[in-house]
């Protein structure tokens, strides 16, 4: 590949958690990092997580994804993340439960994006909910 073709923008995303060591956020961050030629930081910071430090949080971010699979353990944490997501214009690219095809209704019908597991998969849906995937 050719230096001009390689991809030097850092993605700004939001990927949701609530402890350092959620492992679903552990394991779709080792996703994101496998990804080819794919740049990114992440402005979500676990711990106290009241709307307005979510706000804050998220208003640094491009793109909130959203890790379905916490929905049963963390709903009302998730929905704050979607509405925050929605007050502020964020694209919301929603990363199905590791393994499983079901998302909740409720966050579906919300999200530009739904996607599994597949790094190529979550690299695409980011870059195309932000205008910038192949053919856009």
């Amino acid at each position: 590949m050719f230096e001009e073709e390689m991809d030097s923008r850092v993605y700004k995303l939001f990927i949701t958690q609530l402890k350092e060591n959620d492992e679903e956020n552990i394991r779709f961050r080792e996703r994101l990092e496998q990804a080819y030629d794919f740049q990114w930081e992440n402005y979500s910071k676990p711990g106290d997580n009241s709307r307005e430090d979510l706000k804050n949080q998220i208003n640094e971010a491009e793109v909130v994804i959203l890790l379905s699979g916490l929905y049963s353990l963390y709903p009302y944490y998730l929905e704050q993340v979607v509405d925050i997501s929605q007050e502020q214009k964020k694209p919301l690219v929603i990363i199905r439960p590791y393994g499983m095809e079901n998302v909740p209704l409720e966050l579906e019908e919300k999200a530009q994006e739904v996607v599994g597991w597949n790094s190529p998969c979550i690299v695409d849906a980011i870059k195309g909910v932000l205008g910038l995937g192949e053919g856009i």
